[in-house]
C-alpha cells in the first residue's frame, strides 16, 4: 500500500528574501532580485554581463555561525539555512533517524570552493590549500551537511541534472515516502554559482540577457524582446511527509505532492527539443501517475527562463497537455523575479506552487511588455491572480542542459 505524500514545511533563501515568507511576499509584490554586481572581480574581468540576482550579503552572517560558514561552500550554506527554516516550519518532526531521508540537488556544486582553491594553489602553494577543500566542493556536500544536521540515516542522496535537478530531488523524495523507505524527507536544492567563470561561459554561449543598463527588467519570460536569462543563486527546501505521519502529529499541511514525471530529449546538450516532445512526456507522466485530470490544473509555475529558444517549446508542450483548457490555468514565471537558480530553481518554484495552492494566489510574471505571438498561455502579469476554490492541481516544470525534463504535480488540501 502506497502512502499519500504531503508538504509540511518550507524554507528558502533567495534573491527576494532570506526566508520563504519574505521571498513569497516579495514575489507577490512583483519585486526583481536582479542587481548590478559590486564585486571587484566584475570590473577586473570586464565581464560583458555584470549583473545577477544575488542573495543579500548579510544573510549568511545572520543565519550561520562563523565556524559553520567557514567549513561550507556557499551552496551548502544556502542549503543549510533553507533546511533549518523548513524543519522549524514543519514543527521539527519527531521521526526516527532511520526513517528520515534527504533528497537534495545542485546543478554545479562547489564552484567557489574549487576555483578559490585553484587560485590559492597558484598564488601561495600546495601547503595553503584548505584540508576541507574536497568535502566542501563535492556536489553531495549540501546533502551531507543537511543529513548530519538532522541525523538523517535512511537515505541521503544528491541529484545532479542541471536545471532540472531540484525538481527531480522533490520527485525522488516523493518516491521514497510512497515506497515506504522513509516517513519524512528533506528535499530541495541550492546553487551558488554567480562567479566570473560561469558568467563568462554563459555569456559566451549568449544565454544571458545583456541588459546591463536595466538588470531589474532583464528577465522577461515570453516577451517578444527577451534576450536571455539572469543568473540567480539561493536555495529552497520542502519537508515531505507521509500524510499519516503528518496527521498523527497534528502538522500543518500546505499541499499534497500528487505525482511526478521525468524524460529526456536526447536532442542537444543545451537546447530543448523544439516541439517540446520530451517536456510533454514528463508533464503527462506527472499528472497521469497522480490521477489528475488536465482540466483540474489551475496553476503552472513554468521553467520559463527568458531565453529566445527556450520559452516557445514550453508553451507548445503546455498547450498539448491542456488543450482547450489552457486558458483556465494561471501561468507564473517567477524567474522573472528570482533569476535562474539553476539546480536550485525547481525547489524554489515548487515552494511557490505549494504557497500558491495554500493561499489560492498565483504570483505574477514581471517585465512583459509584449507577449511573443508564438506563446499561447494565460500568463499572470504584473500583479497576483486569485486561484479558484475547491479541489485544484498545480504543476512545476524544470528543463535542464543534457535534455533533462522534470515535472512535479501538486493537489490542494
Amino acid at each position: 500500500m502506497t502512502s499519500t505524500v504531503v508538504v509540511t514545511g518550507i524554507g528558502a533563501v533567495t534573491p527576494l528574501g532570506s526566508t520563504a515568507q519574505e521571498t513569497w511576499q516579495a514575489a507577490l509584490a512583483g519585486t526583481s532580485g536582479a542587481r548590478t554586481l559590486d564585486n571587484d572581480w566584475a570590473e577586473k574581468y570586464e565581464l560583458p554581463v555584470d549583473f545577477a540576482a544575488t542573495v543579500a550579503p548579510n544573510v549568511v552572517e545572520e543565519r550561520l555561525k562563523k565556524v559553520e560558514a567557514k567549513r561550507l561552500d556557499p551552496a551548502s550554506r544556502f542549503a543549510l539555512i533553507a533546511s533549518r527554516e523548513a524543519w522549524e516550519d514543519a514543527g521539527a518532526p519527531d521521526v526516527e533517524p532511520e526513517r528520515l531521508a534527504v533528497s537534495w540537488a545542485t546543478g554545479i556544486g562547489g564552484v567557489w570552493t574549487l576555483l578559490d582553491a585553484w587560485d590559492t594553489l597558484q598564488e601561495e602553494g600546495t601547503r595553503r590549500v584548505m584540508p576541507l577543500t574536497v568535502p566542501m566542493l563535492m556536489p553531495n556536500a549540501p546533502a551531507a551537511a543537511i543529513g548530519m544536521e538532522f541525523k538523517a540515516r535512511a537515505v541521503v542522496q544528491t541529484v545532479v541534472s542541471a536545471c532540472a535537478s531540484s525538481t527531480e530531488s522533490v520527485g525522488q523524495a516523493f518516491e521514497m515516502i510512497r515506497s515506504g523507505k522513509a516517513d519524512v524527507v528533506i528535499a530541495g536544492g541550492a546553487e551558488a554559482a554567480v562567479h566570473p567563470i560561469t558568467l563568462s561561459a554563459f555569456s559566451s554561449m549568449r544565454a544571458l540577457s545583456r541588459r546591463t543598463d536595466s538588470p531589474e527588467t532583464a528577465s522577461r519570460p515570453f516577451d517578444v524582446d527577451r534576450d536571455g536569462f539572469v543568473m540567480g543563486e539561493g536555495g529552497a527546501t520542502l519537508i515531505l511527509e507521509s500524510e499519516d505521519h503528518a496527521r498523527a502529529r497534528g502538522a500543518q499541511i500546505y499541499a499534497e505532492v500528487a505525482g511526478w514525471g521525468t524524460s529526456n530529449d536526447a536532442y542537444h546538450i543545451t537546447a530543448g527539443e523544439p516541439e517540446g516532445a520530451g517536456s510533454i512526456r514528463a508533464m503527462r507522466t506527472a499528472i497521469e501517475s497522480a490521477g489528475i485530470d488536465p482540466a483540474d490544473i489551475k496553476h503552472i509555475n513554468g521553467h520559463a527562463t527568458s531565453t529566445p529558444v527556450g520559452d516557445i517549446p514550453e508553451s507548445i508542450a503546455v498547450n498539448k497537455l491542456l488543450g482547450d483548457g489552457v486558458d483556465e490555468a494561471l501561468f507564473s514565471a517567477t524567474k522573472s523575479m528570482t533569476g535562474h537558480l539553476l539546480g536550485g530553481a525547481g525547489a524554489a518554484e515548487a515552494m511557490f506552487a505549494v504557497k500558491a495552492l495554500k493561499e489560492r494566489t498565483a504570483p505574477p510574471t514581471i517585465n512583459i511588455q509584449t507577449v511573443d505571438p508564438d506563446v499561447h498561455l494565460n500568463i499572470v502579469r504584473d500583479t497576483p491572480a486569485e486561484l479558484p476554490s475547491g479541489d485544484i492541481a498545480a504543476i512545476t516544470n524544470s528543463f535542464g542542459f543534457g535534455g533533462h525534463n522534470a515535472v512535479v504535480s501538486f493537489r490542494s488540501v
